[in-house]
């Protein structure tokens, strides 16, 4: 119901001169904009104070940049939705939905895209609803959030009448909602996909290592340590792929030889494949030299025979945390340029083996990106793992924020999805989007547990995001019809 009001405000410029209703719609925008990412990336703050050398007042002021920018989508929902209401009347009110999943797509995208807390990933907690991600992707969960909110803005402005056409939309989009939840409580008590596939047994190790630790040497050495013994643990419980956070070893792994072969050790010794991620340099020569060319943020997958399996660069890297837009535009955050690591994105979706199978890896941030992980799931990945050092976020909302929508990647592609949080959430998730295990924040945690290895694919899997490019396609023809109407 949350974008009722906004929406009840517009329609109450329609009766503004013609000048005035375009800047009030944006005004309005924008400030639910501002409430809506104030009130959920207030964190980012903390991070860049903390962890990017920035005083308070300057980490708040780019913070506050980043805010302006996401704002913006909001507001250019609340002009689309101004001038239809304008045109046509409290009719519109029937698109909303549909021009909301457009700015969302929008936001996705544009500038490599920032697609954190959509308004689908809202439902998470509610299983049912959240099947029809499997359909639309996270898209079309955000459209059924909506429709709530256009029907009682619609009871509201549509003036005196019958209470059947003032009620009528409500009904319906309610009635939807009941529908969408009987089909989502049938798909997950059919099962189907809980018995499908080869099984097998996972081990996530949380090391719960704190930041500054781990940039200290004698420290970070001591943190792989417990990462070795973890693994024995859960190798032990008769885990045959253990799984490591990101940037879970203090070295590069293809050049320090002595750390590096104590992986490759484990995973020969007893016979089970290991992922974890690390940094990696692609070197160049230079004269008669190698040089350190181009830094990756990497997964790599070490077989049971210890041999390199393949490596995953990460594509879609986190502003201000592995690379700086817009240098000169941010100049007054020179520590923070200075501070943050100047990564290259990789450009391949590459997937990793484990037994026979083929599995997939998203690093960090990037597992907010519904297509991405629909690229490693239509190249043949059967099973969805995500790394992660979420460790820069503290005691906030972020870190369960990032766990949910990891979480919506199993419903959309009908697959396992497996997490390993350097200081949590870590934890397994079933394709249905329920979480069978989870580990606590800021505690060493290690989990043990069977998932399996999935073909079928989901519709989502088939079509990707044909519904948000359709309310993109739908926006434009409704704003063109009412160009033509006026």
């Amino acid at each position: 119901m949350a974008l009722a009001p906004l929406l009840v405000a517009l329609g109450g410029g329609s009766r503004l001169p013609e000048r005035r209703p375009i800047g009030r719609s944006f005004a309005l925008g924008l400030t639910a904009g501002a409430v809506y990412f104030a009130g959920t990336l207030y964190w980012i703050t903390r991070v860049m104070a903390m962890y990017g050398g920035l005083q308070t007042w300057v980490a708040a002021l780019v913070n506050l940049a980043l805010i302006a920018y996401l704002s913006l989508f909001p507001a250019i929902f609340a002009m689309v939705m101004g001038r239809l209401l304008r045109t046509q009347g409290p009719g519109a009110l029937g698109v909303a939905p549909f021009v909301w999943v457009a700015t969302e797509l929008g936001r996705t995208h544009l500038f490599t895209g920032f697609p954190w807390v959509l308004l689908g990933y809202s439902q998470m907690p509610v299983p049912p609803i959240v099947q029809l991600a499997s359909l639309g992707g996270v898209f079309s969960v955000s459209a059924l959030v909506a429709a709530p909110a256009a029907a009682l803005a619609y009871a509201a402005l549509a003036g005196p009448g019958p209470a059947r056409r003032r009620y009528g939309p409500l009904a319906c989009v309610f009635a939807l909602i009941g529908a969408v939840a009987v089909w989502g409580s049938l798909r997950i008590a059919d099962g189907r996909l809980t018995r499908e596939g080869d099984t097998v047994r996972v081990g996530l190790i949380q090391g719960s290592a704190d930041q500054i630790e781990r940039e200290n040497t004698v420290q970070a050495a001591g943190i792989f340590d417990r990462y070795l013994g973890m693994s024995r643990q859960a190798i032990g419980q008769g885990a045959r792929l253990v799984v490591w956070p990101e940037s879970a070893v203090p070295f590069y792994f293809e050049s320090e030889r002595y750390s590096a072969d104590r992986i490759r050790d484990l995973a020969r010794q007893s016979h089970v494949s290991i992922l974890f991620g690390g940094d990696q340099i692609e070197w160049r020569v230079e004269g008669a030299r190698q040089v350190a060319g181009k830094y990756f943020n990497s997964a790599f997958m070490v077989r049971p025979d210890g041999s390199t399996g393949g490596s995953y660069r990460k594509i879609h890297l986190v502003p201000f945390g592995e690379y700086v837009p817009l240098k000169r535009l941010f100049f007054f955050a020179a520590p923070l340029v200075q501070a943050v690591s100047d990564f290259s994105p990789g450009d391949a979706a590459v997937l990793l083996p484990v037994d026979g199978h083929l599995m997939s890896t998203a690093i960090c941030y990037e597992i907010v990106y519904p297509d991405l992980v629909r690229r490693f799931v239509t190249g043949g990945s059967e099973l969805l793992s995500t790394i992660t050092n979420d460790a820069w976020f503290g005691a906030t909302s972020a870190p369960y924020q990032h766990f949910a929508q990891a979480a919506m990647r199993a419903v959309e592609e009908g697959r396992y999805l497996v997490r390993a949080a350097n200081t949590g959430i870590s934890g397994i998730v079933d394709p249905y989007g329920r979480v069978l295990q989870e580990t606590p924040l800021y505690q060493p945690a290690m989990i043990v547990g069977d998932v399996r290895f999935l073909h079928a694919p989901t519709v989502y899997a088939r079509i990707g995001d044909v519904f948000a490019y359709a309310s993109v396609v739908l926006t434009a023809a409704v704003l063109l019809l009412g160009r033509r109407v006026k």
